[in-house]
């Protein structure tokens, strides 16, 4: 075990603050000083250790933040519809619910389906390069979040949903204010532009729903209503809850992902010239993103009985927070983890969770990101950063608010 370089309160509490959202790193190693798993007062642990936020994320007697545990999390939360409903999707749920959720989703995202996506998500991140070049001609800056990060996985969530182009690049700021409503808050008002947001989307999914029942397409949703007419499983108000899931995970994820990638690929010329001339590397390179830099920066659990923990009594009720940034750079686990290093094997990052929670999508978040980054880089070898990017105000779910760019 290191020194420890901070009192870990602090440490916590600076995490929270803008400075600490745009870099959680050295906060994070502060953190690890006092060891891979910190109790923070009574009911409070803190994981940063690779090895235990792997167990944990696979540790059934750890919950996720079903509506049960949110009454001891966050009282007053089923007076907001953003929680209400994030409690009626697979992500924050725990059985009977998460395995029925699960199973009746599964369809649409087996190893077989997402392969036959390729031609379709190679087709749109071909369009929207070509976008890209329009915008930046004559060597304006271009902010490539908003104009490729967030098109290409909405662009591919559209073409799976059966939403139309033109109603996609609005969705942008009701994902925004959902995934806020997944932070650490003082004041449940901070929720109010999260709830309004997914009314919106529950309206607009109610009626999309009720459109495929009436006139069935070749989409994700026409399928799976018509599973939900035949077979059951699901509610149609949790069916409509986890396509919101689907829309705001299935978007915000590989935008962050795409934004963080291409970050690094200018931060990195060797490896950007190295995608460009072989994009075979593209793989073990998006991997390490994962692992480097991620969007999911924390989960929650909480204890639902009295057990041992790698050594430390939890009480049923205690509040886990695993830091799976933190985790990811654990030296127990990776040679020298501070460093960027796309052809480091033996990658095992815990982004995309693990267990029974692990992500559904996670094949076609990579899969973008692979096919994306070197079109990019080959279409434009003098890209280069425009201005300093902006993050979000967001730790759960850290990236760019922005990411000025010039195409060269």
């Amino acid at each position: 075990m290191t020194t420890p370089v901070m009192d870990p309160g602090r440490a916590m509490m600076t995490l929270l603050s803008p400075a600490g959202k745009r870099d959680p790193y050295p906060l994070y190693e502060a953190l690890r000083s006092y060891g891979p798993l910190l109790p923070l007062g009574p009911g409070q642990l803190v994981v940063t250790g690779h090895a235990e936020c792997a167990r944990a994320l696979r540790e059934p007697a750890l919950l996720s933040t079903d509506g049960a545990v949110q009454d001891t999390m966050m009282p007053g939360w089923r007076e907001h519809s953003s929680w209400v409903w994030l409690t009626k999707n697979m992500l924050f749920s725990n059985n009977p619910d998460h395995d029925r959720y699960r199973r009746f989703f599964s369809v649409g995202f087996t190893p077989r389906r997402i392969a036959a996506l390729q031609p379709a998500v190679e087709r749109l991140v071909g369009g929207l390069v070509d976008r890209l070049a329009a915008l930046g001609e004559g060597g304006e800056p271009v902010d490539f979040m908003a104009e490729f990060a967030f098109r290409v996985p909405m662009a591919i969530m559209g073409e799976l949903l059966g939403i139309p182009e033109e109603e996609q690049a609005g969705f942008r700021g009701h994902i925004g204010a959902i995934t806020t409503s997944l932070e650490p808050i003082q004041d449940l008002a901070q929720l109010l532009p999260g709830d309004a947001a997914m009314e919106e989307l529950a309206v607009y999914f109610g009626d999309l729903v009720a459109k495929r029942r009436a006139e069935p397409g070749d989409d994700l949703v026409s399928e799976l209503v018509r599973q939900l007419d035949t077979t059951g499983g699901i509610s149609e108000e949790e069916l409509v809850a986890n396509f919101m899931l689907l829309l705001v995970a299935g978007t915000e994820a590989p935008m962050d992902l795409i934004g963080n990638a291409l970050r690094l690929a200018v931060e990195h010329p060797e490896h950007a010239d190295a995608l460009r001339e072989d994009d075979t590397l593209a793989p073990g390179y998006v991997e390490e993103v994962l692992r480097f830099d991620p969007a999911a920066q924390a989960l929650n659990r909480m204890a639902v009985k009295d057990f041992d923990f790698f050594g430390v009594p939890l009480t049923a009720g205690t509040k886990v927070t695993l830091l799976i940034a933190a985790g990811n750079r654990d030296p127990r686990q990776y040679a020298d983890p501070g460093t960027f290093n796309p052809y480091r094997q033996g990658n095992h990052a815990l982004t995309l969770s693990g267990g029974a929670h692990y992500c559904l999508g996670a094949g076609l978040a990579r899969m973008q990101a692979e096919l994306a980054l070197p079109a990019v880089l080959r279409r434009f070898p003098g890209l280069a950063l425009a201005a300093e990017p902006t993050f979000r105000d967001q730790l759960v779910q850290r990236g760019f608010a922005t990411l000025p760019v010039k195409l060269g």
